[in-house]
């Protein structure tokens, strides 16, 4: 992970549950978040987008100064993403489950199961 970007809990995060055209740039990632996620982009937002194989992630960050936009693609495997369950629309993350999805990590939230599945 870049030393460019520090992603701490000042950041919101938010996890596009669907499919994302990994091509989009800025203007059309921005447009998923308005028109499909229907959130606002305020400053110190985090939006991450995969693709339909789980094998590239982008980060969309929104600072005072304007946008920068990370990329990630995997040389094997995919991107562990957590189950959204009921929950409509985006999903929020925390700091530590961006970077645990960023590095290939499997986590698990609490839902009351003390064992959750093994992989």
């Amino acid at each position: 992970m870049s030393a460019i970007i520090v992603l701490t809990d000042r950041h919101r995060y938010f996890l596009y549950t669907q499919p994302a055209d990994i091509r989009k740039s800025f203007a059309g990632l921005c447009g998923i978040v308005n028109n499909i996620m229907q959130l606002p982009i305020s400053d110190n937002d985090v939006f991450v987008f995969l693709n339909r194989d789980l094998s590239h992630l982008k980060l969309l960050l929104h600072e005072s100064a304007g946008f920068t936009l990370l990329c990630r693609r995997l040389d094997k495997g995919r991107f562990k993403v957590p189950d959204p369950g009921n929950v409509p629309g985006p999903l929020k993350l925390s700091a530590a489950e961006v970077i645990a999805l960023i590095k290939g990590l499997t986590f698990y939230r609490d839902n009351g199961n003390k064992n959750p599945p093994l992989e």
